[in-house]
């Protein structure tokens, strides 16, 4: 079975600047390199996640980090400036994310699945998973039109894996290398390495899409599963 990204429009809707290297970043690179355009919406600061030694101005800090890695990918940005530990599924933050969608026009959305272990990470699969219907709702009025139709959903790996049974996999062999170089942009991670509330990044990363590939008989893979609800599935 072959997968082609050719002419789709693929946005990333992630809680943290470095949630896309770790679940999606070589989905998007593929899809990009087959045609697609490419975007990633980052919903919080990242403003909390300090290493130990405190960092000035974090949330600035990783707004740079998050801009290099996303030029190295060639992604579209965007900010929904939440700080860490306070995103929530409210209406002002779906509206602000259907703005997002409306203004980009995805027509496949990857997003935290809901059973993640983080609680931010869950607020982010709940608004994208929203917006993903009220985005093409006439209804729900932002500053741009409604979309002519809703787009696709695939819930997004777990980080470590814990908890996801993956309905199906992409290969991103190819594209190993760019999420760790991607990855390595975001220095005020990779600080907390040793931390005991975090985990070494670096490593996390290489075990996560190697042991997905070898599940799944490639090099490196990443995990996903369709949001089968009404209107949100298609055939490919």
């Amino acid at each position: 079975m072959k997968l082609d990204f050719g002419r789709e429009r693929v946005l990333a809707v992630v809680a943290h600047p470095d949630d896309a290297e770790l679940l999606c970043a070589g989905t998007l690179a593929r899809a990009k390199a087959e045609g697609a355009e490419i975007g990633v919406c980052v919903m919080c600061r990242g403003d909390k996640g300090q290493p130990s030694q405190p960092i000035k101005n974090l949330a600035a800090v990783r707004r740079r980090e998050m801009s290099a890695a996303g030029k190295l990918l060639g992604a579209k940005l965007y900010f929904g400036e939440s700080p860490d530990g306070e995103l929530v599924d409210d209406l002002a933050k779906r509206l602000k994310l259907v703005e997002i969608y409306r203004q980009f026009k995805p027509t496949l959305v990857l997003a935290h699945d809901l059973a993640d272990y983080h609680p931010d990470h869950r607020a982010a699969g709940q608004l994208a998973e929203a917006a993903s219907w009220f985005c093409a709702s006439r209804g729900q009025k932002t500053r741009s039109t409604a979309m002519a139709s809703a787009p696709v959903l695939w819930w997004m790996d777990a980080i470590n894996m814990l908890g996801f049974t993956p309905g199906f996999y992409v290969d991103v062999s190819r594209y190993a290398a760019l999420k760790t170089e991607m990855l390595a942009c975001h220095k005020s991670q990779l600080l907390r390495g040793d931390d005991r509330d975090f985990s070494p990044l670096s490593e996390l990363l290489q075990l996560q899409f190697t042991t997905r590939g070898s599940e799944s008989g490639v090099a490196a893979a990443e995990a996903f599963r369709a949001h089968l609800a009404f209107k949100r599935v298609r055939a490919w």
